[in-house]
């Protein structure tokens, strides 16, 4: 099963299943909403209003998680183009809701930052309720799976050993454009990652240091996740700072973002405009 988040009119949303080129309502405000309140199993055979999936506007698969956890250096090829040993433990931070954009929105790029990098990543959507959970029970609780891009400034991200002031920048992080559920992901399925139409990216989703269970499994240790969370699991080599010279994004152009059995992601950055004074750095107070 396939389930996407439509934006209405006036700004509400509502969830949807996809059939085909067609996405079906039934009933709730986003996938988000449906994982914390209802039965996704209910929802394979639900009746609604329906919407053309191609013309559709669509928001993040899940609006406004309560947790984004983010993993880095998951990927082999990744760890090795940072210049890295491979982790022992997986890394993690985080991101908050306000970052994510729906899978056609534009990308805002600060005029802060002028190193904004690309990293297409595998997102795990949570669907139930798990705390220090075994192999099975993360398992279980993968409610399924989506596309995201980690947009990065790295100019902030390597400001300091923390790399979270470079990663949750508003309007900078599509989400979508469904959710698959797991027995709906083929094997060997390819994340393609491309600028302007030049791929940037290849590699299979399967190549992670930390599965998606093993993540689960360890994340829920630390804390309980529930229905809606999202984990983005890291992105592979081919980022726009480890080459010679870093190659990053700039206004106007289109990055899309795409794995297989899933979709596909397509924005197109653009510039956000600010009166000098808000464009001001802020002083930092220093003790």
């Amino acid at each position: 099963m396939k389930l996407t988040t439509i934006r209405l009119a006036g700004g509400a949303t509502v969830a949807a299943r996809v059939d085909g080129d067609t996405a079906v309502e039934f009933g709730f405000a986003d996938v988000g909403d449906l994982l914390r309140r209802g039965d996704l199993g209910a929802v394979a055979t639900a009746t609604g209003a329906t919407h053309d999936l191609a013309s559709a506007e669509l928001a993040p698969v899940v609006v406004a998680p309560a947790k984004i956890v983010c993993v880095g250096l998951n990927y082999r090829n990744h760890i090795l183009e940072m210049g890295r040993e491979l982790p022992e433990h997986p890394t993690l931070f985080a991101k908050y809701p306000d970052a994510l954009i729906g899978p056609r929105d534009e990308i805002q790029l600060p005029p802060e930052s002028d190193k904004v990098d690309w990293e297409g990543e595998l997102a795990v959507v949570i669907g139930r309720t798990v705390r220090r959970a075994d192999a099975e029970q993360a398992a279980a609780a993968i409610a399924g799976y989506s596309v995201l891009n980690d947009v990065t400034m790295r100019d902030y991200q390597y400001r300091s050993p923390q790399w979270f002031q470079g990663k949750t920048w508003e309007r900078s992080t599509p989400l979508g454009p469904v959710l698959v559920t797991p027995d709906e992901m083929p094997d060997g399925a390819q994340l393609v990652t491309l600028l302007d139409g030049e791929e940037v990216q290849r590699t299979p989703v399967d190549d992670l240091v930390f599965s998606a269970v093993e993540l689960v499994r360890y994340i829920s240790t630390i804390f309980t996740l529930n229905p809606g969370d999202v984990i983005a699991t890291g992105t592979p080599g081919g980022v726009g700072h480890a080459r010679r010279s870093g190659r990053y994004i700039t206004a106007g152009q289109t990055l899309t973002t795409r794995i297989d059995g899933i979709g596909e992601l397509v924005n197109v950055a653009v510039a956000e405009q600010l009166d000098a004074a808000a464009a001001r750095e802020p002083d930092v107070v220093r003790a």
